[in-house]
């Protein structure tokens, strides 16, 4: 590890604690708020707590982005450890005010340490894809300007499509109303979303588990070769032949997290989503 570069970025990048500690990232959370309740995220709620809660819970938790002053902790830290430079990859900005926060907080220790805060454009291992190659290239030597150049050239080339298993989240949020809702769950129905310029959106609507599966594998397929995969799930039960399907399509690295609560509160529980670099 670089100790003068440090990669930091928030709780929604999905990334295995034994991945950060690998790699040397660190992370500033979000918080999660079910009622008068609220859990930092990624530290003081485990995955089959938070799923839990949302079962029981009519609403959607609420999900609040980190203060300027927890940056500043951080980058403060990093640079009392010896950092001199920081790479700050965020959640897209049109979907939280987690890199609004990281930006003041920039500003504020300008006098201590620089800060580059890049908008990853994207969420969960989306984020973690740019922060794994920032933290390779810092380890390898590169420069902040050579790292955010490659950064901002790999975020162009990054996809996602995930699969959702329930659409309880949907009306939950009030995207969708509860006779749609309980069509749709008769009918089957799987959405796949996709993220285009920073924002969710709808790619497809497919019939059955299996088809969006399928689906998903089809999308896997165009990945370029030999580049790095992820695969990130919400407790999906059939994510091991998921993940030997796509080891079996992909001669690349294929990197498998749990999706946390940030994003499983909108996506839902058993979600199943690959994020990957386009061919082309």
């Amino acid at each position: 590890m670089n100790p003068n570069i440090r990669i930091v970025t928030d709780s929604s990048c999905d990334l295995s604690n034994d991945l950060l500690e690998k790699c040397g990232i660190k992370v500033v959370p979000l918080s999660i708020r079910f009622g008068a309740t609220e859990y930092p995220d990624s530290t003081s709620i485990s995955h089959n707590e938070f799923w839990e809660l949302c079962a029981k819970s009519p609403v959607l938790p609420e999900t609040a982005a980190p203060s300027p002053g927890a940056f500043v902790e951080c980058f403060t830290s990093l640079a009392g450890q010896g950092a001199t430079e920081i790479i700050c990859i965020m959640l897209s900005k049109k979907l939280s005010g987690t890199m609004q926060s990281a930006q003041v907080a920039a500003t504020d220790v300008a006098d201590k340490i620089s800060v580059h805060v890049i908008d990853s454009q994207t969420v969960s291992m989306g984020v973690g894809l740019l922060c794994l190659r920032a933290a390779e290239m810092a380890e390898a030597g590169a420069s902040s300007a050579e790292i955010v150049a490659d950064i901002i050239a790999l975020q162009s080339k990054l996809v996602l499509f995930a699969a959702l298993d329930t659409l309880d989240n949907l009306k939950k949020g009030g995207r969708i109303g509860g006779a749609q809702a309980m069509l749709g769950s008769l009918l089957a129905i799987k959405p796949v979303i996709t993220v285009d310029d920073g924002i969710v959106a709808q790619d497809s609507k497919q019939r059955t588990r299996g088809k969006a599966l399928e689906y998903l594998k089809t999308k896997v397929a165009t990945a370029r070769s030999g580049s790095r995969l992820a695969i990130c799930h919400g407790g999906a039960p059939d994510i091991d032949a998921f993940v030997d399907a796509v080891k079996s399509i992909h001669d690349g690295e294929v990197v498998v997290s749990d999706i946390g609560a940030v994003i499983g509160t909108h996506s839902g529980p058993r979600v199943m989503a690959v994020f990957f670099e386009a061919s082309a």
